[in-house]
């Protein structure tokens, strides 16, 4: 499964950058926003249809 992971500006909320990943990278990526102190938002990324 893949996911879509903005993110998101302190300020106002807004996405500020997005990036797609499959599952075993989620984790990797919320450990280093919670180190930063960066704001995420992911959600499940459907690929269109072929």
């Amino acid at each position: 499964m893949r996911f879509e992971i903005m993110r998101l500006d302190d300020a106002d909320g807004s996405a500020v950058d997005s990036t797609v990943v499959d599952a075993a990278y989620v984790n990797r990526i919320v450990q280093q926003a919670a180190a930063t102190g960066q704001r995420l938002y992911i959600r499940p990324h459907e690929s269109p249809a072929s």
